[in-house]
């Protein structure tokens, strides 16, 4: 063979690895999709909220708002 036909020959083929490398790259990558639901979202807000508040006073402050009053 001579010098033009090896480097071409070796052109064709690093192109077609290069071809073959980009379509397994591409053949690789995941799809997302979105998409509406076909039912409606429904939300549940039956919920029952309880809670309990300790407040716990200093003697020294109790005192206080019991002889002058807050003001």
């Amino acid at each position: 063979m001579t010098q033009f036909g090896s480097r071409f020959s070796r052109r064709v083929s690093a192109l077609f690895a290069g071809l073959v490398m980009g379509g397994l790259l591409v053949a690789c990558t995941p799809t997302v999709q979105v998409a509406a639901p076909k039912e409606p979202i429904t939300v549940n807000l039956n919920v029952k909220i309880q809670h309990e508040i300790y407040v716990k006073v200093d003697k020294d402050v109790d005192e206080l708002f019991s002889e002058k009053g807050l003001f």
